[in-house]
């Protein structure tokens, strides 16, 4: 009689113990599926089980405690974000009206009869003017950029919009004395894509191979729609080029720049799902831009 008493207890504990696994295994079950909503919503909703195990129960008030300061932490980041892009907007904007009085005096000083010195003095002032006049241009530009709202995308192809950026800066090719050799397939490649972003895209990219360039330019344009630029950049260290695509960086050759021309650069790019990165091979810069 023992042993059958033994037999049902011994069933009995099994029973409740597999009812207790499955409560758990739902539980948490439920508390991973209401976390990973919480962490890709923007809500304010905290994780709440309609049943469960009371560890579990304790386990999901915990983690709505973390829910809430990592809450409190994202909207201090975006907060702080956003402020620093209007305090950028504002400078740049604010900088434009003493540089405007700056043009002006010069251009009535240049008028004036003044020696070969005071001219080359002038001249220096002007080309600093010039220079601050790029840079502030530049910020309010990556301002706008990282805040406005996508283009409508449509067909581009990609030989004309890269010509017409190559053609756009042919003056300042001649000024460096740099014959670039570029290599654009006949047929058409074409991408969908936000025209002017892409435009903006090459733009930062030509403008750095100058910036950077020892004398050569090579440009590709493969039929998988992957451009390559390369130049010579002798004065470039493999620390230099883990950081040519971050914010505000520049290095001693960049002289007068914000460094946000390649950040634009693959900050728009990504909008646009595209790639863009850099490889320095045997004293070459390549960057490569992938759409």
């Amino acid at each position: 009689m023992i042993p059958w008493i033994l037999c049902v207890v011994f069933l009995i504990f099994i029973f409740l113990l597999w009812g207790k696994l499955l409560v758990l295994h739902r539980s948490l079950k439920e508390l991973s599926t209401e976390f990973r909503e919480r962490l890709q919503e923007d809500t304010n909703h905290l994780i709440y089980l309609s049943f469960g195990d009371t560890y579990v129960k304790k386990m999901a008030a915990e983690m709505n405690e973390e829910l809430k300061e990592l809450r409190k932490q994202r909207l201090k980041y975006l907060q702080g974000d956003r402020e620093l892009k209007e305090a950028v907007t504002n400078i740049s904007h604010d900088l434009r009206t003493p540089l405007t009085a700056v043009y002006g005096y010069l251009e009535l000083l240049e008028e004036e009869e003044v020696s070969e010195e005071v001219g080359q003095y002038l001249k220096q002032i002007h080309n600093r003017a010039d220079a601050l006049k790029r840079l502030t241009e530049e910020l309010f530009r990556y301002s706008v950029i990282v805040t406005e709202k996508e283009e409508e995308k449509k067909e581009v192809v990609l030989n004309q919009v890269l010509e017409e950026a190559l053609l756009g800066s042919y003056g300042a090719f001649a000024a460096r004395k740099i014959e670039p050799e570029i290599l654009i397939p006949e047929e058409k490649v074409c991408r969908m894509l936000e025209e002017t972003a892409l435009r903006r895209v090459l733009d930062n990219i030509i403008y750095n191979a100058l910036k950077y360039s020892s004398g050569e330019f090579h440009v590709t344009l493969g039929r998988e729609g992957v451009f390559t630029f390369s130049n010579t950049a002798d004065e470039l260290t493999p620390v230099m080029l883990e950081r040519l695509f971050d914010r505000f960086y520049t290095v001693e050759t960049g002289k007068n720049t914000t460094g946000l021309g390649l950040s634009i650069a693959k900050t728009l790019t990504e909008k646009m799902g595209g790639r863009i990165y850099a490889k320095y091979e045997e004293g070459k810069l390549n960057i490569i831009l992938e759409m």
